[in-house]
């Protein structure tokens, strides 16, 4: 009996520790600079390339104030590819010829923002300017194969993990608008995503 009581003191010592190790590891600062890329599907649902879709990254850097203990707000600045998606005949969906491939990648620079729901989960928000460059079929009843560039905006929002302090994984959906001369390029993306914090 006495060894039971023994065991059961140190199990209810133990799961009392668990969550003051928990509350340690939580971020006290949620500011400074950071690190982070996406890696998900990219999508463009209109025009040539209806229901197009590949592969696309994105990378990113920037630093982040805290203003309260779960909310910081900063600026970022990055680059993306967001793949190569092939141009479809709107009547049938049948590919077209392979010049007819997307392509889009670019710069970005805008602010972003974290509010911390609990000292692990968070949600993440993202806006700014989009200087991109692309090819594109034209929406046009003779499609040509253009070679574009423009500023744009970009938007986004996600929700994410803290894994440690300094390491955190995320959920996102983002939209890269890029229309330019009856090209639409305009792109979703949804990723995952892995964030380091210095």
């Amino acid at each position: 009996m006495k060894k039971t009581l023994l065991a059961f003191a140190l199990a209810s010592a133990g799961m009392l520790a668990i969550p003051a190790a928990f509350a340690q590891s939580a971020p006290t600062d949620n500011g400074g600079w950071f690190i982070n890329g996406n890696v998900g599907r990219t999508a463009i649902d209109h025009g040539p390339y209806n229901n197009g879709h590949d592969t696309g990254y994105a990378l990113n850097g920037g630093y982040r104030w805290s203003f309260t203990p779960n909310f910081s707000l900063g600026a970022e600045v990055g680059y993306n590819d967001l793949g190569n998606i092939r141009a479809k005949n709107i009547f049938n969906s049948s590919p077209v010829i392979a010049p007819g491939k997307s392509q889009l990648h670019g710069w970005t620079a805008g602010a972003n923002a974290h509010v911390d729901l609990s000292p692990s989960w968070y949600l993440s928000g993202r806006a700014g300017l989009y200087s991109w460059t692309g090819h594109g079929m034209s929406n046009d009843v003779n499609p040509i194969n253009k070679g574009l560039s423009d500023n744009s905006w970009y938007a986004g929002a996600g929700v994410g993990y803290n894994i440690t302090q300094n390491v955190s994984v995320g959920l996102n959906y983002d939209y890269f608008d890029a229309k330019k001369h009856s090209v639409d390029l305009s792109t979703d993306m949804i990723s995952a995503s892995a964030e380091f914090r210095f």
